[in-house]
């Protein structure tokens, strides 16, 4: 996703195909943050879900803005030391005519940044789901402000902006598995080991509410990762992404069916739960190499994430760390498998020549994939993990113990997400007029 550089004379010219296969591309991959709200809102309990959802939607809001206002310029901007980047034409998004160019491509400047922008947002939504039930909203507000700007937008650049270290190293990352899946893996596990345990953690059942709305959400972003992984070659032109296109699907389906295999000799069942998260492992895992890896390969990608990221879940009730809804076991997890897995199954007739071991390349595109993963998570894992020290000793990141047993959705946005009542407008759980209503309702116990 990194431009390249082009003679004069071989200048590219606007490509109406391209830009609206980008433009459609974008749109996919916004629909992923409210699946992504649909998948962990139904994994929380009811007095959860709706804090849960707007974790998510207050993303799209906050990151839009940031992005606009310097992100861009920031994450691919003009290379300053290949750690950030710089251009005061991107500040605003002011200084860039309607048909100019993303160097090196066919599509204008500003389809290349909305596509980008559809990342920004999802990435700190992924960390949501991690600190589920617990956190309050201005603080985690806060926090999707500092992160994206702090975290996101210079490890994008390092991974994709021209002059980024690790983009000139050569580390290979189709779509996201450094830049976005680990990257919210590790600011999970530093946010949740700075914030701590749920109240009742490990003793209290803390099982989904609603299976329907997270298979729902699985459904949504597997349907939105085909932008996500095809839009990310940025154009149609060579068949690459063709290849990550179908190498998503094969991913996932193999992910899906490992976990599930795993689930039925571990636990004795299929579940659907085992099946949604599965393939949200897939998908994570094929990101990073979906366009240098064959169709075989990626039928390995996706069993070796299926059963890694399955028995990964439960390493939480291990060490002691209350990752709510597995962020760090399948993100971080999934996300270190299919980038370390280049190393290994890189064909070099897809988006590269690079070849990984299996295919006469030796060891080099592994070690430089280490490079790339093991810096990206150490630097997340440690600036997440202040970040949130910081919040939590400032205006605080948890909200209160007898809100948090009550329920956050009361709490922190006066409202519920189911009226069991009957009466509609959420009267039966609230003394306290919302917005839309006039004088408070008595409560009536459901």
């Amino acid at each position: 996703m990194a431009p390249a550089i082009t003679l004069a004379a071989d200048a590219p010219t606007l490509s109406a195909a391209n830009t609206g296969f980008m433009l459609i591309c974008s749109a996919l991959v916004l629909i992923m943050t409210p699946g992504l709200a649909f998948f962990y809102g139904g994994m929380v309990r009811v007095k959860s879900t709706l804090n849960m959802l707007m974790m998510s939607f207050i993303s799209m809001g906050i990151v839009t803005i940031l992005w606009v206002l310097y992100g861009f310029s920031l994450a691919f901007g003009t290379d300053s030391g290949s750690i950030i980047g710089w251009s005061s034409d991107y500040v605003g998004l002011s200084g860039i005519g309607i048909t100019q160019l993303w160097d090196g491509y066919t599509i204008p400047i500003y389809v290349f940044a909305v596509f980008q922008l559809m990342f920004a947002i999802i990435t700190p939504a992924l960390i949501s789901g991690a600190v589920a039930d617990r956190v309050k909203f201005t603080g985690w507000a806060l926090f999707v402000a500092l992160w994206a700007t702090v975290v996101y937008f210079p490890v994008a650049h390092w991974v994709w902006g021209a002059g980024g270290w690790a983009f000139e190293l050569g580390v290979i990352d189709f779509a996201g598995g450094t830049a976005v899946h680990i990257n919210a893996g590790a600011a999970a596990l530093g946010v949740i080991l700075v914030i701590g345990k749920r109240v009742g953690f490990k003793r209290d059942p803390m099982r989904p509410h609603s299976l329907p709305l997270v298979m729902l959400g699985a459904g949504l972003l597997w349907f939105g990762w085909f932008g996500f992984n095809a839009g990310s070659w940025l154009g149609n032109d060579d068949g690459v992404g063709a290849l990550m296109f179908i190498n998503t699907q094969i991913a996932t389906a193999a992910a899906m069916l490992a976990w599930l295999a795993y689930e039925k000799i571990r636990h004795g069942a299929f579940t659907t739960l085992g099946a949604a998260s599965g393939a949200v492992a897939g998908l994570v895992a094929i990101t990073p190499s979906g366009g240098a890896v064959s169709p075989l390969g990626a039928i390995a990608v996706g069993v070796v994430a299926g059963l890694l990221c399955a028995m990964a879940v439960g390493l939480k009730y291990k060490f002691g760390y209350d990752d709510s809804l597995d962020v760090v076991g399948v993100h971080l997890v999934g996300g270190v498998v299919g980038s370390l897995l280049i190393g290994f199954l890189a064909t070099g007739g897809g988006q590269s020549d690079a070849q990984g071991l299996f295919y006469g390349g030796g060891l080099d595109q592994f070690w430089k994939q280490c490079a790339g993963v093991f810096a990206v998570l150490a630097y997340s894992l440690v600036a997440s993990a202040v970040l949130a020290f910081l919040i939590d000793k400032t205006i605080g990141m948890r909200v209160s113990e007898d809100d948090e047993i009550a329920g956050i959705d009361q709490a922190e946005h006066a409202e519920t997400a189911y009226d069991f009542s009957g009466g509609g407008g959420g009267a039966a759980f609230s003394s306290a007029p919302s917005p839309a209503q006039g004088t408070p309702a008595k409560k009536v116990d459901a």
